[in-house]
């Protein structure tokens, strides 16, 4: 049986996972204001920091650093999304952005279990393969991560 959180979230072992498994977070509304406070601090870029600037762009217009899409997808992984044991390890991943986060959007992270491999050399954990595919209220995918993340087997009951 899986363990609960404070939160009273269940949190699940590696063991308590199935290939093909799904699961949602709750969603996140992006507004331009978010968009520039991230950009200024940490990927000061026209296109991110003013629309006007932005129209001339690849992009046309305002658009989130690909590194808040991802930091969002995070925080809504982490708050509601996947309720891993032990939290969301990364043992690395891919990340691409199909198509720009934009003011007013409304994201949504669906991440499935691709692959389950429990370890040879550590039983006490293994990997699982994730897709998180971030999404706007229009069902446009904006971000799509493949993570191997590192979790907790379920402990021999004595």
């Amino acid at each position: 049986m899986a363990s609960t959180a404070e939160g009273g979230r269940q949190e699940l072992f590696l063991d308590d996972l199935s290939v093909g498994q799904k699961f949602f977070s709750d969603t996140h509304a992006l507004d331009a204001a978010q968009i520039i406070a991230f950009a200024r601090e940490f990927d000061p870029q026209g296109f991110h920091l003013d629309d006007a600037a932005a129209k001339d762009t690849l992009f046309e217009g305002l658009a989130a650093s690909g590194w808040h899409t991802a930091a969002l997808t995070m925080k809504l992984n982490v708050q509601s999304g996947l309720p891993f044991k032990g939290g969301i390890v990364g043992a690395g991943g891919e990340i691409r952005w199909p198509r720009p986060t934009r003011p007013g959007d409304i994201l949504q992270v669906e991440s499935e279990v691709l692959e389950i491999i429990p370890s040879r050399t550590r039983p006490d954990r293994g990997i699982a393969t994730v897709r998180s595919e971030t999404r706007n209220q229009k069902g446009d995918v904006l971000q799509v991560l493949i993570a191997k993340l590192v979790l907790p087997r379920r402990p021999a009951s004595g």
